[in-house]
């Protein structure tokens, strides 16, 4: 790649080293070079804007080549320093899913402060696109809750235990496996929709974000049955509250309880698995101050911590019912509780029931530790693989004063300099973002995506599928895990697809082909006439890109540029 033009030492900054020499044979392919002639002037080209981090958004990005332009159109000028509508599409770009026209035009209108208290207060029923807003209601995950998804299924399972026939009997259970794999996929498509076209944004991105803190894999047992009401009542509506809430609410939660075996955590029988998580993952950190300890005291907390996926009121001795609690599909048995005394992080619990778990969530969601490890997750999202600790003590400042207000939090980061200072930098899009940023920009104004499916398959072939993560720990969000050569090359298959509109984002199953318009030129709605974030980018990507004729082929290069794979 960039042969006789830029030294692959160069290149290996920003690509890799094996991705160089990856892309250099391919290029070296007469093949290759026959079937991307037209794309390959481009190629070459782009490859300016890799020589430093990010170019296009310091005062002094790149200027254009020293050599002529072989009468192509004149070359573009540097940027100019940033105006105040440059960082005011700065901040949209990295607190949305991506800008677009609309929503800057939004933002100018309201002005940053009133645009961002509107992000941190999201209304409750946001307003969608009609087809969307149809879409949503028409899912069954709309229309069935997970407590009545799951008795269906367990009833069927009955039902199933009847058949006498073999092969019948093993449809059936492939059938009433696939109910819950259905409804993964329905919260699935709903995520896309949301991302894509929900006014709030940012609850949409902590969505995402706790999503991932708090993960659960939908291929689970019966996770996907329950995954909408996880994903919507138990992360979305707890996004922007008071994470003592949130932890509460995953604590009850039965894909939590599914997923971390919880509902197998008995006296005489504990499981640790998820007192373990909750410590490491999900409060402390692994380098929070608790031990062994304190994993199998905590576990003896939560025993009898589970649910009761039946119709019939949970079974317990008469002395005990008063004890129960219960929450839709959530129980918690005092009959399968450990009623000793604990000790958990030096602090003694006295036996009890529901109280005892209560008291541990206080604990971990205020310990200092857990507000230091949630608040520097928090900004190696949102501003820096690696925050400055000034910025992670300002955030745990905050938490501390505010008892853990997830949205006075974010407050604090946005508002530090090292955010803005994060805006020249960029933060590498991890493949989330990058598919759902290319999706918002290249169809902002248009007929709505009416199949989520074909996303949901573009985030597989990134390695990003949705609820998918087969461990705890969520998807790594770090520039290395995402940059190396499979991906880059995937994510310039994908641009070029979106350039193309294919209609397996607009056909669903059984529908004939729809026509579909050719898209704008992007590097115009990008730009948003100076005061987007594409006229911050740097000479020599704007120049590539204003140098290739064909529409399809230039809009694939805003979406495929080195800064358009940060925000």
């Amino acid at each position: 790649m960039c042969v006789g033009a830029f030294p692959d030492t160069h290149l290996a900054e920003f690509f890799g080293d094996s991705a160089v020499q990856k892309l250099r044979h391919a290029l070296d392919d007469p093949a290759v070079n026959r079937h991307y002639l037209p794309l390959r002037a481009a190629a070459l080209a782009l490859c300016a804007a890799t020589l430093a981090p990010l170019p296009a958004l310091s005062a002094e990005a790149g200027r254009p080549a020293a050599a002529g332009n072989g009468g192509q159109r004149a070359p573009v000028a540097a940027a100019p320093a940033r105006d105040a509508a440059q960082q005011l599409a700065a901040r949209v770009d990295r607190l949305t899913w991506g800008a677009t026209p609309a929503e800057l035009a939004r933002a100018q209108e309201m002005g940053f402060p009133a645009w961002l208290d509107a992000q941190l207060r999201p209304a409750a029923h946001p307003p969608l696109p009609a087809p969307i807003a149809d879409e949503i209601a028409a899912l069954s995950i709309s229309q069935t809750d997970a407590r009545k998804a799951v008795l269906a299924q367990r009833a069927r399972g009955e039902e199933i235990k009847q058949i006498q026939d073999p092969k019948d009997k093993l449809q059936a259970r492939r059938d009433n496996r696939d109910f819950g794999r259905d409804r993964a996929e329905e919260t699935q498509a709903r995520a896309i929709w949301l991302a894509l076209y929900s006014p709030n944004q940012l609850q949409e991105q902590l969505t995402w974000f706790w999503m991932n803190h708090f993960s659960v894999y939908a291929g689970k047992a019966n996770v996907g049955t329950v995954l909408a009401d996880y994903e919507d009542r138990t992360i979305r509506q707890h996004a922007l509250g008071k994470f003592r809430d949130l932890l509460r609410a995953t604590a009850m939660s039965p894909a939590m309880l599914i997923y971390l075996d919880n509902i197998r955590n008995t006296e005489g029988g504990i499981n640790e698995n998820y007192a373990r998580e909750l410590l490491e993952l999900h409060t402390l950190g692994v380098n929070g101050g608790y031990s062994q300890k304190d994993v199998q005291e905590l576990a003896r907390i939560l025993t009898g911590v589970g649910l009761n996926q039946t119709d019939a009121p949970l079974k317990v001795k008469p002395e005990l019912r008063d004890q129960v609690v219960e929450q839709g599909l959530f129980a918690f048995n005092p009959q399968r509780h450990d009623r000793g005394d604990k000790t958990l992080l030096g602090q003694s619990i006295k036996g009890g029931g529901w109280d005892e778990v209560e008291r541990a969530l206080d604990m971990l969601a205020r310990h200092p530790a857990t507000a230091r490890h949630v608040s520097t997750k928090l900004a190696v999202y949102f501003v820096s693989d690696t925050p400055p600790e000034a910025l992670i003590d300002a955030m745990v400042q905050t938490w501390q004063r505010t008892d853990g207000d997830i949205a006075q939090v974010l407050r604090t980061m946005i508002a530090a300099p090292a955010f803005a200072q994060s805006l020249d930098q960029g933060k590498f899009k991890d493949p989330t973002h990058y598919m759902y940023s290319a999706l918002r920009l290249a169809y902002a104004g248009r007929e709505p995506i009416r199949n989520p499916d074909a996303v949901a398959n573009w985030l597989k072939r990134m390695g990003q599928p949705l609820f998918q993560r087969l461990t705890p720990d969520g998807w790594p969000m770090m520039q290395s895990d995402w940059s190396g050569s499979g991906q880059m090359t995937t994510r310039f298959e994908a641009a070029r697809a979106i350039a193309a509109v294919p209609a397996t984002f607009y056909q669903r199953k059984g529908e004939p082909k729809p026509e579909i318009a050719p898209l704008p030129r992007l590097a115009d709605a990008y730009g948003a006439g100076g005061a987007g974030p594409y006229a911050r980018w740097s000479a020599a990507s704007r120049q590539a890109i204003t140098d290739t004729r064909n529409l399809r082929d230039a809009n694939t290069y805003v979406l495929a540029a080195p800064e358009f794979m940060r925000r």
